[in-house]
């Protein structure tokens, strides 16, 4: 399947709490752009934006080409998006399928709805742990800082269509 600039997010109709993903992926051969304009695209964890009636709320992977492309620290492939950078750039180049294997664990919530345990997240990107059970912060925010909505449950997986003009993401 691929993301195509305009149509929207790939969404599962199915919803998810904790749960293992493969994902293989690829940026084409002939990318253009720059930094966060090169493929951008996302893994949302937990995409609860529609439930929560929040226009962007999830836990984002980034899916970026960070081949030769330098960017942000906390916005490359592989990194928990605004939150924590990848422990190391495991990019293959244009044109050759990534691997991104997850383990999530969702957030947990005590009864009166604070916040009992964060999301948790591991991430192999091409065979290297570059997200070690990584304590997600709140929701991955372009701006401002990550909050708990509280309380949520079960939520779809999203594959983000950024609307970058040069992307052309496969999954």
């Amino acid at each position: 399947i691929t993301v195509v600039k305009g149509t929207g997010d790939i969404t599962t109709r199915k919803k998810f709490g904790d749960y293992q993903l493969h994902i293989e992926w690829k940026v084409p051969e002939d990318i253009q752009g720059q930094s966060q304009a090169r493929g951008n695209s996302g893994v949302f964890l937990q995409d609860m934006s529609d439930d929560l009636k929040i226009p962007a709320y999830w836990y984002e992977v980034q899916v970026l080409d960070n081949y030769n492309n330098p960017t942000y620290v906390n916005g490359q492939a592989g990194s928990i998006y605004k939150q924590n950078p990848p422990l190391v750039n495991a990019m293959r180049k244009p044109g050759e399928w990534n691997v991104y294997d997850i383990n999530y664990t969702a957030p947990r919530f005590n009864e009166d709805g604070s916040l009992f345990e964060p999301a948790r997240v591991s991430v192999w990107h091409n065979g290297i742990l570059v997200q070690n059970n990584f304590k997600i912060t709140g929701h991955t925010a372009y701006i401002g800082r990550p909050a708990y909505k509280a309380p949520h449950g079960k939520a779809p997986i999203s594959l983000q269509d950024h609307g970058d003009p040069s992307k052309a993401i496969s999954f």
